[in-house]
């Protein structure tokens, strides 16, 4: 009679879990990659992260001014309720030392030349001296800054990462957020319709 014989359940079990064990980092990561790769083709921009701000009020505005910048010739207005009531106003939050908010400041320059809206900065964990170098080289855009030190406001405003842009009604409602750089894309499928719209609803 042979001695050999065929492996019971439970001299089975030890190598089906180590199995098991060793394959599970690789299917969690094979899940992962597949949710990944289906928002990255779902057509959708991620950059236009929804906020739960949109459409409530927009947070209360009270920011001291960026100390050195001028407008006109005359010190820089400081960003609060006041420098955005009544008006169709753009907030963009930005920084000197944050690269994304250089590569999009000619699109922000841009919008503040277009009559029908306000322009107005918050200045983000920046030093006043290096904001001002900013806005020296590359021009002033804004027709009121606020510095946000510590980045209280932005807390307040839901920031995730600078750039940041809001789009406000004249009555203070939140109609848009763009998370990261403007672009010729996001300005015309994004930015410029939720304008019209602010302007045809007016």
């Amino acid at each position: 009679m042979s001695s050999t014989h065929a492996p019971q359940p439970d001299e089975r079990k030890p190598g089906v879990l180590r199995f098991v064990f060793a394959a599970l980092p690789l299917i969690i990561f094979a899940a992962l990659a597949l949710i990944f790769w289906s928002q990255l083709n779902s057509g959708k921009n991620v950059s236009e992260i929804p906020s739960a701000l949109i459409g409530t009020k927009a947070p209360k505005l009270d920011l001291p001014p960026l100390e050195g910048a001028t407008l006109a010739g005359q010190p820089m207005p400081a960003l609060n309720d006041a420098a955005t009531k009544g008006k169709l106003t753009l907030v963009n939050v930005w920084a000197s030392w944050c690269v994304p908010c250089r590569q999009e400041h000619p699109i922000i320059l841009q919008l503040s030349k277009d009559p029908r809206l306000a322009v107005v900065g918050i200045n983000y964990k920046d030093q006043n001296e290096n904001a001002l170098r900013f806005l020296g080289e590359l021009g002033n855009p804004f027709s009121a800054i606020g510095v946000d030190p510590r980045g209280k406001a932005a807390i307040d405003w839901g920031v995730y990462g600078i750039p940041e842009s809001y789009l406000v009604s004249a009555d203070g409602t939140i109609l848009y957020k763009r998370v990261g750089p403007f672009d010729e894309r996001s300005l015309k499928e994004g930015l410029m319709p939720a304008i019209e719209k602010a302007l045809a609803g007016s």
